[in-house]
């Protein structure tokens, strides 16, 4: 043995200390994971132990404290996708094969009757928590709260995130994707960041925090940081995510192979802007010439083949505004053809990237042990397309009408960088049969029915199996903590918590003919409005996601229906004249639960709500009308950044010219399908405004910087007079005017979901082609000080 040198009795002490530590440690293990009180969180550490003895080889260690998740309790995998009804996946009997889904399916359960909310931060929250969407202060989207409670947007501390639960049960966890649940003036560098993903229960997260992305050019947090995006220009954000969760997955094992892993995956797709890679749409040439109402009969008849809806099901009447296929122009169907395509090859594309993520946990041999809920939408299929689809989807928040001999143009692009694209809303009906209606219309189940597979080979016997039973998101946080043997937690934090609404379906999971525990649920998202209650459904439509004003008053009950869904899967035969009683018992019931879950008022503004000032909801920028920033400051997005829409401005930037010369993005706000941006191009300063992506306004000098330090001052004289006006721009350079060009018209809502402001650089696609975007737009120069006022 060798001993460096130390004396023999020192290393013979030595040795005996640690025999005694070890047999001590052996003889007073931690107390069993099934002892601990797992219903306040974190679980408290024993009392620490007084020692009066001086030498510590003369005293035994207590035990190490350590909190571990239940024996065997399995890894966690919720998959989320984005905006995919209940026509759409094969596993359902829609058109598009998908293998991983089907493989899941194969071997574990089909839940036919499960809902979400019909919107995207409204269902996120719930699904994570246990709660309705109202509980939750998500009453809408983020970037559409308001002052009200229960549409505040910010998740309060009472509603603890299961993510948090299993953390603090010994979990390692992970979210990748989608996020779309801060408030979105909390999206900032000075947060507060309380309801950022690794505030609510995640050690790692790596995604983006808007309702949608570009999934060409995304923005990206890993954490709390800002990503630089690759030079590859084959990138795409669905192969990047899926890339960092097998990485994760593997990692986290090797680490701790005995400690288990939620996570929780959730794509951007199929959201707009629906971006696939070429070959992947290449194989949906030509199936979809059969249009949106030949699609929804063959769909209807494979489901009712395959027992996803019962035999005797008809389709519900499609919404009159969608028109029937047969009457559409040559044009129009070739243009709505290629939409399709491009989605299916979306959501095709995004289930092979999903099966990837999944062979990692069977790469390191923990398939087996996984309990997989793969939810395929957190609503139905989009209509925001509107009745002919988008180029641009920024076009919808904008209120402009693109038009098919326009988009005719772009259809060999469709999909690609150049486009941002949705489709027509006709395809949304199709692909969210039997059902009449869609995403934003929590009153029809094409809004909120949604299949859900659950998979988990050790834990659940049955295979290839239905689930008939009414459930709801708000019942996966519940199923997943009795799946791994956790009770709900009452304290989290310090915080006594709301217990949760939703209903655990473990009891499901081996007796498919389980009455149904979970019998009683509202609807509710902007006026549009409906109550389950034991197989009755009551409801009305208030507004369809196109239409700009509400169909009638939130007083006004006289367009309420009735529907006994036991009998009636589709909601196809209204019954509200011949059951009036019944009617008038769940509308009843509907305000019971609103006033309960915190749904009351209804605030039925949709557009109106992106004017925050009118909303109630908190500006970052507290009334400022200016702004001082400088080089580095990035990744702004509008709601934390001076609203620029509709008036006046005026931009001063203190540069300092390298002897090279300068070139390079100067501020950009916005980026390829709308936007602004100050630059220096090859020596020369110029103010390009990009309206929507389809028109490009250049006022620019043709004299060079000179080196040295120079100001640079640009003024925007706003028309007046309403909205998306135009209006006269002039360039300074050291207070002498180099240039001067009018600006037509300008974006009246927003520049984009997720392109940012940024000094020094342009992030995500670019508002100046010729500038670029990413590295290839940082200014050469220095940006000491750059403000932003408006007027």
């Amino acid at each position: 043995m060798l001993s460096f040198g130390l004396p023999r009795n020192l290393i013979a002490r030595s040795a005996a200390a640690l025999a005694l530590s070890l047999a001590a440690a052996a003889q007073a293990a931690p107390p069993a994971a099934g002892k601990l009180d797992r219903t306040v969180l974190p679980i408290a550490e024993p009392k620490r132990t007084v020692f009066k003895e001086i030498d510590a080889r003369k005293v035994k260690a207590p035990p190490r404290f350590q909190v571990k998740a239940p024996a065997g309790a399995p890894n966690v995998v919720i998959v989320l996708i984005d905006d995919m009804g209940f026509g759409v996946p094969g596993s359902f009997g829609g058109p598009v094969p998908m293998p991983t889904l089907d493989k899941l399916a194969q071997n574990g359960l089909r839940y036919n009757n499960f809902h979400t909310t019909a919107l995207c931060s409204p269902t996120r929250a719930a699904l994570k928590s246990g709660r309705n969407h109202h509980t939750l202060n998500m009453g809408f989207i983020t970037e559409m709260a308001t002052g009200m409670p229960g549409n505040t947007g910010q998740i309060p501390d009472s509603t603890a995130p299961l993510a948090e639960m299993l953390r603090l049960n010994g979990y390692s966890t992970a979210a990748f994707g989608k996020w779309h649940e801060t408030a979105s003036w909390e999206i900032s560098v000075s947060g507060p960041f309380d309801r950022w993903p690794t505030r609510q229960g995640f050690d790692k997260f790596y995604g983006f925090f808007g309702g949608e992305t570009n999934q060409w050019a995304p923005l990206i947090y890993d954490g709390v940081t800002l990503v630089e995006l690759p030079d590859d220009p084959t990138y795409h954000f669905m192969t990047d995510m899926t890339e960092k969760a097998r990485a994760w997955i593997k990692h986290q094992k090797a680490m701790t192979p005995d400690k288990p892993a939620f996570m929780y995956f959730a794509p951007g797709a199929t959201h707009a802007p629906h971006h696939v890679p070429k070959e992947w749409i290449a194989r949906w040439k030509g199936k979809f010439d059969m249009g949106w109402d030949k699609l929804r009969e063959e769909t209807l008849a494979r489901q009712i083949k395959m027992g996803i809806v019962p035999p005797g099901t008809r389709l519900a009447p499609k919404p009159p505004a969608i028109k029937d296929w047969d009457k559409l122009s040559a044009d129009e169907k070739r243009l709505f053809t290629r939409q399709a395509e491009v989605f299916a090859a979306f959501a095709e594309y995004t289930d092979f990237e999903i099966g990837r993520m999944l062979k990692a946990f069977e790469e390191v041999g923990e398939a087996d042990n996984t309990l997989v809920i793969y939810v395929a939408g957190d609503n139905g299929t989009s209509g925001e397309g509107g009745q002919n689809g988008m180029f641009s989807e920024m076009t919808y928040f904008n209120g402009v009408q693109e038009k098919v001999e326009d988009m005719l143009k772009l259809i060999d692009k469709w999909g690609g960088p150049e486009t941002y694209p949705h489709m027509a809303a006709g395809w949304a009906v199709a692909l969210d049969a039997p059902f009449g209606w869609m995403k934003q219309v929590p009153s029809d189940f094409g809004g909120t029915r949604n299949g859900m597979v659950v998979h988990w080979p050790k834990g659940i016997k049955a295979k290839n199996e239905i689930r008939t039973q009414f459930s709801h998101v708000i019942d996966v946080a519940p199923t997943v903590l009795q799946a791994i043997g956790l009770p709900e937690p009452k304290v989290v934090n310090g915080v006594k918590q709301i217990p949760m609404a939703g209903t655990s379906l473990v009891y499901s999971f081996e007796d498919a003919k389980a009455k149904e525990r979970h019998t009683t649920q509202y609807f509710e998202v902007a006026g549009n409005r409906a109550i389950y209650h034991d197989g009755w459904f009551a409801r009305t439509i208030h507004k369809a996601p196109w239409e700009t004003k509400p169909r009638r008053t939130l007083q006004d009950n006289s367009a309420w229906q009735l529907y006994d869904v036991r009998l009636d899967f589709s909601l196809a035969n209204d019954l509200a004249s011949k059951n009036p009683k019944k009617l008038a018992e769940m509308q009843a019931l509907f305000l019971k639960e609103a006033g309960k879950y915190g749904v009351l008022p209804i605030d039925d503004r949709v557009f109106e709500r992106m004017d925050g000032a009118a909303v109630g909801r908190p500006d970052l920028m507290g009334g400022r009308t200016s702004i001082t920033l400088s080089e580095g400051m990035i990744g702004m997005m509008e709601a934390v950044f001076p609203n620029v829409k509709n008036r006046s401005k005026t931009i001063t930037a203190e540069i300092e010219v390298p002897a090279s010369g300068g070139n390079g993005t100067l501020i950009a706000q916005g980026g390829r399908f709308g936007g602004w941006s100050m630059y220096v191009k090859d020596g020369m300063p110029g103010y390009d405004y990009n309206f929507l992506g389809l028109q490009r306004t250049s006022i620019a000098s043709s004299k060079k910087l000179g080196p040295g330090k120079a100001e640079l001052r640009f003024e925007f004289d706003y028309d007046g007079g309403g909205p998306a006006k135009g209006g006269q721009g002039k360039l300074f350079v050291n207070g002498e005017k180099v240039a001067e060009g009018r600006i037509p018209a300008t974006q009246p809502g927003i520049f984009s979901a997720d392109e940012t402001a940024d000094v020094g650089i342009d992030l995500g696609t670019p508002v100046v082609e010729a500038i670029g975007a990413e590295a290839k737009s940082r200014f050469t120069g220095r940006i000491p000080k750059l403000t932003v006022q408006v007027r």
